[in-house]
């Protein structure tokens, strides 16, 4: 029995790209005159916010980063809601107000709009910290759940003109995350246990959307260019 198409897209594999040709792959988005958004999804620790910067800092002033982690909830509003032991998870973000930008930035109506930034030195976000120009072409933003359909966040993939889900395999990215949370001052079993536990609860409802990508792309990472190899593995 042959396969429904959605059992084969979900089962669809992830192909190996270089980073010049995802590079080259975002540059041909851009337009002069017009706005493009490009979304960039996939588990925590993925590497999504490292690859956002690096096509930013390839693209120069024709393209700019917002992360969808500049809409997590303030921690006092979390302990407020019960949720700050879940934060990361879908509903400890303000998905509406995400939508809301990703609109106004598809708009091209403002001289500049600006978006907020997280800080993980603070595990909070900074307002106003991500200026986006009119003239900038092309908006990269990267995040958990760009391709979740339940509630606001079914309205992102319509605002995003291409969407990439990057899949580097689970063995790098437990060992990515799990340094991540060790770097900002958890113990290896906090690390461990976090990165099992409630990220992994999150992985399994983003790798449910993986079908809905344009792309699904493993990045080797020997081939990540030496300037830009910090890793934030978002």
């Amino acid at each position: 029995m042959n396969p429904e198409p959605a059992d084969t897209e979900r089962a669809r594999p992830a192909e190996a790209v270089g980073i010049q040709e995802l590079i080259a792959a975002a540059r041909a988005l851009i337009v002069p005159g017009r706005r493009r958004i490009l979304g960039v999804t996939g588990a925590p620790g993925s590497g999504k916010s490292t690859l956002g910067e690096i096509l930013v800092s390839a693209l120069g002033d024709q393209a700019v980063l917002v992360g969808l982690d500049g809409f997590h909830l303030a921690t006092a509003e979390l302990d407020r809601l019960g949720r700050k032991p879940r934060k990361g998870a879908a509903d400890t973000f303000d998905a509406a107000g995400y939508v809301n930008l990703l609109r106004r930035l598809r708009a091209r109506e403002e001289e500049t709009v600006y978006a907020s930034f997280f800080d993980r030195s603070l595990e909070e976000s900074l307002a106003c910290a991500v200026p986006v120009h009119r003239q900038t072409p092309l908006v990269i933003t990267e995040g958990n759940y760009l391709l979740v359909e339940e509630g606001p966040w079914g309205q992102v993939r319509g605002l995003l003109d291409a969407c990439w889900f990057l899949e580097p395999g689970e063995d790098v990215r437990f060992d990515r995350l799990i340094a991540r949370h060790m770097a900002y001052g958890r113990s290896a079993d906090e690390a461990y246990e976090r990165s099992h536990g409630s990220d992994q609860r999150n992985a399994d409802l983003i790798g449910s959307t993986r079908h809905r990508a344009d792309r699904i792309v493993r990045v080797p990472a020997v081939d990540v260019p030496a300037q830009t190899t910090q890793e934030h593995t978002a």
